[in-house]
């Protein structure tokens, strides 16, 4: 055995030694992520056609401020 080859076996086999553990199984850190995303794509759908919700209000106020629909929103 080589000194090159007990070197790297020595720092491989302490490098292991000192490894850290998951704090929870790695499938759970998936199913959080998911769980995460769905909410957050869950507000993202409760914003959808707000606008549309109040178009009475924005069609009277450009009736009383003059403005047309010539912008046509954002």
């Amino acid at each position: 055995m080589s000194l090159t080859t007990a070197v790297l076996t020595g720092t491989v086999l302490t490098e292991t030694v000192h490894a850290r553990e998951l704090p929870m199984e790695p499938v759970l850190y998936g199913v959080v992520a998911i769980v995460v995303f769905a909410a957050l794509a869950f507000v993202t759908a409760s914003y959808r056609d707000v606008a549309n919700r109040h178009r009475s209000k924005a069609d009277a106020y450009a009736a009383r401020h003059g403005g047309g629909s010539e912008h046509g929103g954002h």
